[in-house]
């Protein structure tokens, strides 16, 4: 069962929404943050990245930084930059990026939910990113970071969803041409419906979030109350478009071009002069000295039935990174950079050209069906597996706590 609940949402001024919502706090440099501010002073990055209204060189994870953050979401509360309805709604926030439209559902889920693992993980948090998220989170008063969740498509959440009506609130196009809309659902009907509708659901599952998730949960332990209660965009799986999570690696680890691909013909067949972008499940390609290289386990390899391990994303690390180049730990080595699939095969074959890398890897996306088997196994997936486009923007909708 997943328990939803709507609330009373704090937003940008509808008429100048498009000055506030701001990229994600996680895909900037401090330089990019900065720039944003220095041309949109009511954008929302000042909550998000508080450094931008700190001297260079403060620290960005420390407590002037976070009571910074709380200071600039209450003069955007003060100035009615934001606003607060004045009704528990739901919201459908959707986003358009080309030809591809998707649609959550923002609510409030339960942090006991999530204690329990009704809110399912696939993902290590690492102890420092969490505290910052702690941190955060209490400096501000708010959850201002939405977690992405997914669910498995069901017939009753989109007729629920479907039949609502809905109160259009802003259509604004960020700088990166992705267009962004906010509707409000506030009748009483419509949100009991919505709601019945999603406790038919055996399980929500977090697509990209998990350090937020961890947080929410801690502060929960730590005020309850209204606290247990945290921000979400929950998107059927369908509606989803997952792209590749690439990899460059800085050298060779000792091995010559030859000597490498001599030891992979070991447990790979390898096909020369193919495209660049992968297109079966279970293969990926490796661009090394001007020439894209298809690799096919051969039989026996990857290991039958293990969720995780059967990952085209574990076999590259097992077999290839950790085995040849090693990579042991691609969480902390600094020898391997992981690539959004959003910068392109080109991406990979210019680093690699230009001497900036010595090899690349570009992997097949890994699908929605893969992330749910391996959180119902109560497994997690190696580093950097998924990638999500386009990605939920800052300061689109925040939920004050208390």
């Amino acid at each position: 069962m997943a328990t939803i609940r709507p609330f009373q949402g704090l937003r940008p001024r509808s008429e100048i929404a498009e000055q506030v919502v701001a990229p994600p706090y996680d895909v900037l440099s401090e330089a990019e943050a900065r720039d944003i501010f220095a041309r949109l002073p009511r954008s929302f990055i000042q909550v998000t990245r508080p450094e931008v209204n700190l001297p260079a060189g403060v620290d960005a994870h420390g407590r002037e930084a976070y009571a910074a953050a709380g200071l600039a979401l209450q003069s955007l509360i003060a100035e009615g930059t934001l606003e607060q309805d004045a009704s528990d709604c739901f919201y459908l926030y959707a986003q358009k990026m080309g030809d591809h439209r998707q649609v959550a559902l923002m609510a409030l889920c339960s942090t006991d939910e999530y204690d329990a693992g009704t809110i399912k993980k696939h993902e290590f948090t690492r102890p420092d990113k969490e505290q910052d998220r702690v941190d955060h989170m209490l400096g501000v008063g708010a959850q201002t970071g939405l977690v992405f969740l997914a669910h498995r498509a069901n017939a009753g959440v989109a007729e629920a969803l479907s039949s609502a009506v809905a109160e259009p609130l802003f259509t604004i196009t960020s700088e990166d041409g992705v267009e962004h809309s906010l509707s409000r659902v506030g009748g009483a009907s419509d949100i009991a419906r919505i709601g019945a509708a999603f406790e038919q659901l055996e399980a929500l599952y977090i697509a990209d979030g998990h350090h937020r998730s961890a947080a929410a949960s801690r502060v929960a332990a730590e005020r309850g109350g209204e606290a247990k209660w945290f921000l979400c965009g929950i998107f059927p799986d369908e509606s989803l478009y997952c792209m590749a999570y690439n990899r460059l690696v800085r050298d060779l680890n000792g091995f010559t071009p030859g000597a490498l691909r001599k030891v992979l013909a070991r447990e790979f067949e390898l096909v020369d002069g193919v495209a660049p972008v992968p297109t079966e499940r279970g293969t990926f390609t490796m661009y090394l000295e001007g020439t894209w290289t298809l690799l096919r386990p051969l039989p026996g390899v990857v290991p039958e039935g293990d969720p995780v391990a059967s990952l085209d994303v574990a076999v590259l690390q097992d077999r290839v990174l950790a085995q040849h180049l090693g990579i042991d730990d691609p969480r902390r080595d600094t020898r391997v950079e992981f690539v959004g699939g959003i910068r392109g095969a080109g991406f990979l074959s210019d680093a690699v050209d230009g001497k900036r890398a010595a090899i690349g890897f570009h992997m097949v996306p890994t699908g929605l069906d893969q992330l749910f088997r391996v959180a119902d196994a109560d497994r997690v997936m190696p580093p950097k597996s998924t990638w999500f486009e386009p990605k939920l923007a800052g300061g689109v909708l925040v939920n004050l706590l208390g």
